[in-house]
């Protein structure tokens, strides 16, 4: 195999420079990607940019914004992690302000999956006669936008499920006291995954057993950023409305939605409507219950990237049968808790070794005196 060239492994020195740029926005461009951009002239970066958030300009523009001025990107390169957009939507489209700034190539980690852009960016750029180059390091940037990737290709949302644990996979005493199973880092670790999240979920059991707030109780400089924290969305699966309107997450800044069966009196929708609560009510299924895979689809529809669910062994056991789950992150902390204790997932059907789901563990990690687990279902 012959080694990569000079240039080559310059241009993927940009390239993970541009990605190191996107992660920046990891808590903030909800629902939009989250990308990157290093403009470069002859072998030296001009400028950078960023998407910081719904909006705001995007990452090729914020580069060029920081040039002192716009001339100096004539005859320049830029890397980008995702395909500039060719669409005129919060902002106007970035292939075409990078045509008139006079870039001259274009390398790109990969194609927008939006069906507004798709390809039509790319193209326009090399009908102005700009050098393209798409797929650099292209699977490194699927993973800066896993939510927003399978909302535009499946029509769903990525789905991350939390769980504690004991050594003895336990999450609960018989007696349902589960405060707590692991310790503050681990609890504290668990803030970045839900400021990440477009949304919250979790279930009616969860809501009366715990009364939780579902929001992010992290310092913004724990997060790098200068503003407000932006806290994700909530969303309750309450078939039969039963949570109250007196409950915890109802008092706290952000949006809630809650599901609930279409059989569901107009009155108590409206009760908790009057609170500032959003209801969303579905047909249930065979079995009465609320159908997973459209509760999805759903917030998706309302562009919900990433969906971090903190919810009962029932819930989370539900959403892994039904094949809607894409990570697991377990946090296992070192004791006992006893054959009594409630198990972690309720999982029907599993009778012989052969009905087993199998995972893929992704990494494992110390948090302090717990340890992190992170694993992805293998779906066949």
């Amino acid at each position: 195999m012959s080694k990569p060239s000079n240039k080559s492994l310059f241009d993927i020195k940009m390239m993970t420079q541009a990605m190191m740029l996107a992660r920046r926005g990891n808590y903030t461009t909800h629902p939009n990607p989250r990308v990157g951009c290093v403009l470069v002239q002859e072998g030296k970066v001009i400028a950078e940019g960023w998407h910081h958030r719904a909006g705001d300009a995007h990452a090729e523009v914020d580069a060029l914004d920081h040039l002192s001025s716009i001339h100096l990107a004539k005859g320049a390169t830029a890397y980008v992690t995702l395909e500039p957009c060719s669409h005129t939507g919060r902002t106007a489209p970035c292939s075409q302000a990078l045509i008139v700034a006079g870039v001259v190539r274009v390398v790109v980690a990969m194609q927008d999956p939006n069906p507004l852009v798709a390809g039509r960016g790319l193209a326009q750029l090399r009908e102005a006669g700009i050098t393209v180059e798409c797929g650099l390091l292209e699977t490194e940037a699927r993973e800066l936008n896993l939510g927003f990737i399978k909302r535009m290709e499946q029509g769903l949302p990525w789905v991350s499920v939390k769980l504690a644990m004991s050594l003895d996979g336990r999450t609960a005493m018989a007696s349902n006291e589960s405060q707590w199973i692991t310790g503050e880092p681990a609890r504290k670790d668990v803030q970045f995954l839900r400021a990440k999240s477009s949304a919250i979920l979790t279930g009616q059991g969860t809501v009366l057993a715990d009364d939780p707030s579902l929001n992010v109780r992290l310092d913004p400089d724990e997060l790098s950023l200068d503003g407000e924290i932006r806290q994700p969305i909530r969303v309750v699966l309450d078939p039969e409305l039963a949570i109250p309107l007196n409950a915890k997450m109802l008092t706290l800044r952000g949006e809630t939605l809650i599901f609930c069966l279409d059989s569901v009196a107009e009155e108590a929708k409206e009760d908790l409507q009057n609170v500032g609560v959003t209801i969303i009510a579905l047909a249930g299924d065979e079995a009465n219950r609320l159908p997973l895979r459209e509760v999805l689809q759903e917030l998706a529809r309302r562009e919900i990237n990433e969906i971090h669910v903190e919810a009962g062994a029932a819930l989370c056991g539900a959403l892994v049968s039904a094949s809607l789950v894409d990570q697991l992150v377990i946090y296992m902390a070192p004791h006992l808790m006893g054959s009594n204790a409630r198990g972690l997932l309720d999982l029907p059907n599993l009778e012989q070794m052969k009905d087993r789901m199998s995972l893929e563990i992704k990494e494992i990690r110390a948090i302090a005196k717990d340890w992190r687990i992170i694993a992805v279902p293998i779906n066949d």
